[in-house]
């Protein structure tokens, strides 16, 4: 039996966490440029709201992918950057966006065509 095709199996809440566009999107952009402030990480992801941003740097923050680091100035500094476990998961992100890029002119192509 596969535990992980019931709704309460800890594995299946594991991958949602970080599954959504925003999470895999902000783990990327964080190899990328290693730390980052907020308002950096919006602008490299101009179509995040400021509210999904702050939601999703709390759950990976939650879920120990992103370490948040607050300098005591005025104003204060915060800064977001990568985990030691994101790290391990990158590998694996990276190998979906190459997937992602082989195969995205058929499936754009087989939009269109279901599209007609």
């Amino acid at each position: 039996m596969n535990e992980e095709l019931y709704p309460d199996c800890p594995i299946r809440h594991i991958l949602s966490r970080f599954s959504d566009k925003w999470a895999l999107l902000l783990l990327y952009t964080l190899e990328r440029y290693p730390t980052r402030r907020f308002n950096e990480l919006r602008r490299e992801i101009p179509d995040i709201s400021q509210k999904m941003l702050t939601n999703t740097l709390r759950t990976l923050e939650e879920d120990g992918l992103v370490s948040r680091r607050v300098y005591a100035e005025v104003p204060p500094r915060v800064e977001y950057s990568i985990t030691d476990r994101a790290l391990s998961l990158l590998p694996h992100i990276n190998s979906l966006i190459g997937w992602a890029k082989e195969n995205m002119g058929a499936i754009l192509r087989d939009r269109q065509r279901r599209r007609r």
